[in-house]
């Protein structure tokens, strides 16, 4: 296994209020981890600091940067020339002249991790990164295909100037199907998201995450909202990205059905400490999870 993220002392506070406190967690390529807590635990901030949405009081965070030649579908491969888009999403970012996968930082020792803390959330992204937001952060009068044809160009750091690109870039378009294929898009790729449902538009924001070629994305609440079947498609949809991808998935999630069935590896928030990791098993037999999580019961 390889580590993709990594994290040493990771702290934040707000005031006297520490909502990230000294956490230090390696998380392999092979694992799909989820992280879970009550309410208040400090998963949204450990996300903001990973993407670098806040930055760290202490600490540092590190991600292995995405490969140059990068796995998009199986057997697929293309050229990666560094950029991407805004914190895991097609509208920020792109076309602006950032750092290469080393610029700016400083490898750490001998396992190829760059440090990225205090870097702003385009830069991260560039370097492997992605975001797919609980609220759906897509462009509701564009089809799915042209969300994607967006993020495609902006990590490829061209102009957003997407309809003249578009119209001429076969490559361009092909690499676009290829995420949606993966994705279970292509039957409403010439789709209006703002005329998609619920989980569509769910695995969109998943789609627009890949379109950047990441090494890790953050997967924030991607079932919430969803009813049972729509629950169900998108565990699967997960599982298979993970199985076809060289992507590694980091998953915040309240439906412990969820989390049982999809997870290698569960990280336990509470009160901003990490006080238990460990595989699913582990994980619920762990009596400070029971008190803290499930409220001590059996």
């Amino acid at each position: 296994m390889t580590t993709v993220l990594r994290t040493d002392g990771l702290t934040r506070r707000f005031g006297a209020l520490v909502a990230v406190d000294d956490v230090s967690v390696a998380i392999d390529d092979a694992d799909i981890t989820s992280i879970i807590g009550p309410n208040g635990a400090g998963k949204t901030t450990f996300y903001n600091l990973l993407a670098g949405q806040l930055e760290p009081s202490a600490g540092r965070v590190e991600i292995r940067p995405r490969r140059e030649e990068s796995i998009v579908d199986d057997g697929a491969t293309e050229a990666d020339d560094g950029a991407a888009t805004d914190g895991g999403t097609a509208a920020g970012g792109a076309g602006d002249e950032g750092p290469g996968p080393t610029a700016g930082t400083e490898a750490t020792g001998g396992d190829d991790l760059v440090d990225v803390t205090g870097m702003e959330p385009h830069e991260i992204n560039r370097l492997g990164l992605a975001r797919a937001f609980q609220i759906n952060n897509v462009f509701e009068r564009l089809t799915v295909l042209e969300n994607v044809r967006i993020a495609r160009i902006s990590r490829d750091g061209r102009t957003l100037d997407f309809t003249s690109i578009a119209a001429t870039d076969d490559d361009l378009n092909a690499e676009a199907r290829r995420v949606l294929e993966l994705t279970n898009l292509s039957g409403v790729a010439e789709t209006r998201c703002a005329n998609l449902s619920h989980g569509d538009v769910r695995k969109v924001e998943i789609a627009l995450a890949l379109g950047t070629d990441p090494s890790v994305v953050l997967l924030d609440e991607p079932t919430a909202g969803m009813n049972a079947t729509e629950t169900r498609r998108m565990v699967e949809l997960i599982d298979d990205l993970n199985e076809r991808t060289d992507t590694t998935f980091l998953v915040t999630e309240h439906d412990m059905e969820v989390v049982l069935g999809i997870s290698d590896r569960i990280l336990v928030f509470d009160g901003g400490q990490l006080i238990a990791d460990g595989t699913p098993d582990e994980v619920m037999a762990d009596e400070r999870v029971r008190e803290a999580y499930l409220g001590g019961e059996e």
